[in-house]
């Protein structure tokens, strides 16, 4: 009769369970493992038979058949190690089957029977104690196995303490819970001199969630002030960590086994290939759109992100998901994050002072900016350009207000925003940005006035809907940071103002 192990494999962040049945049966010794196991669940035969011999074991001279069912799924990683050596163990008589049958197993073996972390926990642990089962993984993993309530969890070290503790010899404890630091280093504002104009938009996106462009020529400090958004940024609710801590112990960048706290900044380089950005490839991983979810995508030098990247953009951005297609599989990541970018105007960045433009100035404007579509464009919420600064202005003494006071601010416009939808019964949003058209009309109602002049302003820019309902968003963060129960004339005069191709229309009435 075939022993039984429960163990993993994932499609996206969804978990589907394996049955890793195990057969002895008399007949020339061999080890086969089928199911439709790929190249490094083939290789686990010789780990599991070297951390056996480590362990003073030997697989006995008959058939070992190792089935991984359901046999049409695709079985992927190194976690299927340990199941298939405690299926094996079970076969042979040494651990007792139906102890086993109340865990899920995860984790790989080294040859002298350690257990090395693998990728995948938290989600498989959260499936185990929907369940009713406890789970068994590795030492480096129990950490964040707990963070999936109240469940039994087993990370033994070794193959060796994990025997002890099944015979009742040794006990194991319960790993503890952990979590990353809760106020890590950040880049302060005070340090930017200048760029008044983008601190404020910079705090807008932070407070709305919304997505921002910056332009300008080099050295300007585009890049200084992406990288100080984190620390504006409040930190993720218990919900959200959990929703991010699953995508990274997926992709196997959950250090230590601990929950994230803040929201992840992912700033890729430009020349990264498109199944890294949207996710996929031979294992079907998340890509940088997804492991920046409920956090920030920083994509500096804009246009020179290849144009098949760019464009594959616009549907996460709308859908907040990224859907992975392929021959063999189908798998959707969580990807709400907030894009960040910055680009110059030009290619040599200076088409605005005339002694250092290049010869083919201002064509080469429209060429530039050509390698980025409109509805890419279009998707993004705030566009603002960052002048180049003045070297007087370096030796002017820091500004008063850093980081803290505007986190602090932004704090409390983003608890405003989540009390109203409370109130309105979304609950599921947490930022202006995720408002939809529905909501959007309940959360910024508009005077005669002020429904006028967005009016003039979105025909004369010839603003798309998508724009137009951009411009209401803004202006409703405006108005919370300014704590005004209303949008104003004013609120939307500033959100107009961040519309790409403004300068032709005037504020004015």
């Amino acid at each position: 009769m075939a022993e039984r192990v429960n163990t993993v494999t994932f499609q996206g962040v969804d978990v589907k369970e394996i049955d890793v049945q195990v057969l002895i049966a008399p007949g020339l010794p061999q080890f086969n493992i089928v199911g439709l196991a790929d190249k490094a669940v083939g290789e686990s035969r010789e780990r599991v038979r070297a951390a056996l011999h480590a362990i003073g074991l030997a697989l006995p001279s008959k058939r070992v058949t190792v089935n991984l069912a359901p046999a049409d799924v695709v079985k992927e990683g190194s976690h299927f190690d340990l199941p298939i050596a405690l299926g094996v163990l079970a076969a042979m008589g040494v651990l007792p089957g139906e102890e086993l049958a109340h865990y899920i197993v995860m984790g790989e073996l080294a040859l002298d029977g350690t257990i090395r972390a693998v990728a995948g926990v938290l989600p498989a642990a959260i499936s185990a104690s929907a369940s009713n089962r406890g789970i068994i993984c590795p030492a480096d993993c129990g950490a964040e196995a707990v963070w999936a309530g109240d469940l039994d969890v087993l990370a033994p070290q070794n193959l060796v303490v994990l025997l002890n503790h099944m015979k009742g010899t040794q006990v194991l404890s319960r790993p503890e819970a952990r979590l990353t630091d809760e106020n890590p280093f950040h880049l302060d504002l005070a340090d930017v001199k200048g760029q008044e104009s983008a601190k404020r938009a910079l705090e807008i996106a932070a407070a709305g969630g919304h997505n921002l462009l910056m332009t300008g020529p080099p050295g300007s400090g585009k890049s200084m002030l992406a990288a100080r958004l984190p620390g504006i940024l409040p930190p993720l609710t218990p919900a959200e960590a959990l929703e991010v801590s699953m995508i990274h112990s997926i992709a196997g960048t959950l250090e230590g086994g601990k929950l994230m706290r803040q929201r992840p900044f992912r700033d890729p380089h430009h020349s990264a290939s498109l199944p890294s950005i949207i996710g996929g490839g031979q294992r079907a991983k998340p890509g940088e759109i997804s492991l920046a979810h409920h956090g920030v995508l920083f994509l500096d030098e804009l246009p020179e992100f290849s144009r098949q990247t760019l464009e594959s953009l616009r549907q996460p951005l709308e859908t907040k998901n990224a859907l992975v297609s392929r021959a063999n599989y189908h798998v959707t990541f969580p990807a709400r994050f907030q894009l960040v970018a910055a680009m110059n105007p030009c290619r040599c960045g200076h088409v605005a002072d005339a002694g250092r433009a290049c010869s083919r100035a201002p064509k080469c404007v429209a060429d530039y900016q050509a390698k980025i579509s409109g509805p890419i464009f279009d998707r993004i919420d705030i566009h603002v350009d960052v002048p180049a600064v003045k070297v007087a202005d370096l030796a002017l003494p820091p500004p008063r207000e850093g980081s803290a006071q505007v986190s602090f601010r932004v704090s409390q416009a983003r608890a405003i925003m989540q009390a109203r939808f409370a109130k309105l019964g979304a609950k599921h949003l947490s930022t202006n940005a995720d408002a939809d058209g529905d909501i959007l009309a309940q959360i910024a109602p508009l005077d005669v006035s002020t429904q006028t002049f967005l009016t003039e302003a979105a025909e004369r820019m010839q603003l798309s809907a998508r724009g137009y309902h951009r411009v209401l968003r803004v202006a409703r963060t405006i108005a919370d940071l300014a704590h005004s129960e209303s949008v104003d004339r004013a609120h939307v005069a500033e959100a107009v103002g961040y519309r790409q191709n403004t300068a032709s229309f005037s504020l004015a009435a």
